[in-house]
C-alpha cells in the first residue's frame, strides 16, 4: 500500500492546481473546436507535462541543486550553437536538429527554467542586505540576465529575448534592489531608445510601424473583428466565423484569445482573465511570505512569467501591443511553453511541499533556514 507523509500534503500548494485544471480544460477544448487534430496533440503535450510534473515533484530536488549552474550552462552553450548548427525556418535560426532522429530542439524554450533556477540558486547563496543589492551584486547578477538575452536576441528572437529580460529583472526587483539603480537604468533604457531600435531587423520595426500607424495589421483586424463580433455571452461553434472559416490566423497560438472572446464572449474573457490574475496574485503571495529564497525566486518568476506572457498576448490580439510570438501561457496550442511551465510549476510545488523536511528534519528540531 501507498503511504504518503502526510505533511506534504499538509504542504502541498492545491490551489495553484485547482486554478490550473480550468485553464487546461477550456484550452484543449477551443484548440479541438479549431482543428480536431491540434487537439489531439495537444493532449499529448499535456500528458507529457503532467508526467514530467509527477516526476520532478517526487524528485529530491534540495539535494540536486549543484546540478543548476551545470544545468545553465549548458543550456546556454545550446543558444551558442544555434548560431553555428542551428536550424532555419522562417529566415530566424532558433532550432537545433538532433541527428537520426530528426527532432528539433529549441534552446531559447530550454534555458527558462534552467534561467529562473540559476537566480535562485546565486540569490539563495548572496541573499540582498536589508536595503538591497548595491551596483557589485546587481552587476554580477545582470550577467547571468543579459547573456541569454543576447544569445536569443541574435537569433532573431526578440519576444523570448525581452521576456527573459523582464523576468530577470522582474525577479530582483521582487528580492530586493536599491532604488537608485532603477532610475539609472530607467534613464539609461529612454536615452538608448534610438540606438535599440536602429539595431532592430526590418520586420520587426514593420510591426511596430504596424502598431503605431492608423490601420493595423491583418492578423489584428481580424482578431479585434472576432473579438467585437462575440458580444456580451458569446456565439456558438458555427457562428463563430471569424475562426471556423480561417479569417483569423494562428488562431489556436497566438491568437486563441480573440476565438475565445468569439465564443463566450465578453463574460468568457473576464473569466478567463480573471483565472490569471488569481493565480498571479497567489504566486505573488506565496514569493512574499517565503524564507526561502529558492521558493521566493521560482514562485514569483513563474508569477511573472504568467503576468508578462498573458498581458503581451492579450494587449496583442486587442491591437495595444506590436505582434509578437508570445503564447497565452498554458492555453495556446504548444509543447515546449506548456512543458517548461509544468517543469517550473512541479519544481515550486516540491520546494513548498518538502519544505518541512529542510525547515525541520524527520527529528522535528530546525536544521535549515
Amino acid at each position: 500500500m501507498l503511504n504518503i507523509d502526510r505533511r506534504i500534503l499538509a504542504h502541498f500548494d492545491f490551489i495553484t492546481v485547482i486554478l490550473l485544471i480550468p485553464l487546461v480544460f477550456m484550452s484543449g477544448w477551443l484548440i479541438y473546436e479549431i482543428h480536431p487534430t491540434l487537439g489531439q496533440k495537444h493532449l499529448v503535450y499535456v500528458s507529457v507535462g503532467i508526467g514530467v510534473f509527477i516526476t520532478l515533484f517526487l524528485l529530491p530536488i534540495r539535494r540536486m541543486v549543484w546540478m543548476i549552474p551545470i544545468f545553465y550552462w549548458v543550456s546556454v552553450l545550446l543558444l551558442i550553437a544555434v548560431e553555428f548548427v542551428g536550424h532555419v525556418r522562417l529566415g530566424a535560426k532558433r532550432w537545433i536538429e538532433i541527428p537520426f532522429i530528426h527532432f528539433t530542439l529549441q534552446p531559447s524554450e530550454l534555458i527558462k527554467p534552467a534561467f529562473v533556477l540559476m537566480l535562485a540558486y546565486l540569490i539563495s547563496r548572496n541573499p540582498p542586505p536589508r536595503e538591497g543589492y548595491w551596483i557589485k551584486d546587481f552587476a554580477r547578477l545582470s550577467f547571468f540576465i543579459v547573456l541569454p538575452f543576447i544569445l536569443i536576441a541574435k537569433e532573431p528572437d526578440l519576444g523570448t529575448a525581452t521576456v527573459l529580460l523582464l523576468l530577470g529583472f522582474g525577479i530582483l526587483f521582487i528580492v530586493g534592489v536599491h532604488w537608485k539603480i532603477w532610475i539609472g537604468l530607467g534613464a539609461i533604457f529612454i536615452v538608448s531608445m534610438p540606438l535599440i531600435y536602429s539595431q532592430l531587423h526590418d520586420y520587426q520595426k514593420q510591426r511596430l510601424t504596424d502598431f503605431v500607424g492608423e490601420k493595423p495589421s491583418y492578423h489584428v483586424e481580424q482578431s479585434i473583428i472576432a473579438i467585437g463580433s462575440g458580444g456580451f455571452f458569446g456565439k456558438e461553434k458555427e457562428d463563430a466565423t471569424q475562426t471556423q472559416m480561417k479569417f483569423l490566423p494562428i488562431a489556436s497560438s497566438d491568437f486563441i484569445f480573440a476565438y475565445v472572446v468569439e465564443r463566450f464572449g465578453f463574460a468568457g474573457a473576464f473569466l478567463l482573465i480573471s483565472l490569471y490574475a488569481a493565480l498571479i496574485v497567489h504566486l505573488l503571495i506565496i514569493s512574499f511570505w517565503a524564507q526561502d529564497y529558492y521558493i521566493k525566486v521560482v514562485a514569483g518568476g513563474i508569477s511573472l512569467l504568467f503576468f508578462i506572457y498573458m498581458s503581451v498576448n492579450i494587449a496583442m490580439t486587442i491591437g495595444f501591443a506590436p505582434v509578437v510570438g508570445v503564447p497565452l501561457p498554458m492555453f495556446s496550442y504548444g509543447g515546449s511553453s506548456f512543458v517548461n511551465f509544468m517543469v517550473l510549476l512541479a519544481i515550486m510545488e516540491n520546494l513548498v511541499a518538502y519544505r518541512f523536511r529542510y525547515l525541520y528534519g524527520d527529528t522535528g528540531k530546525k536544521s535549515f533556514v
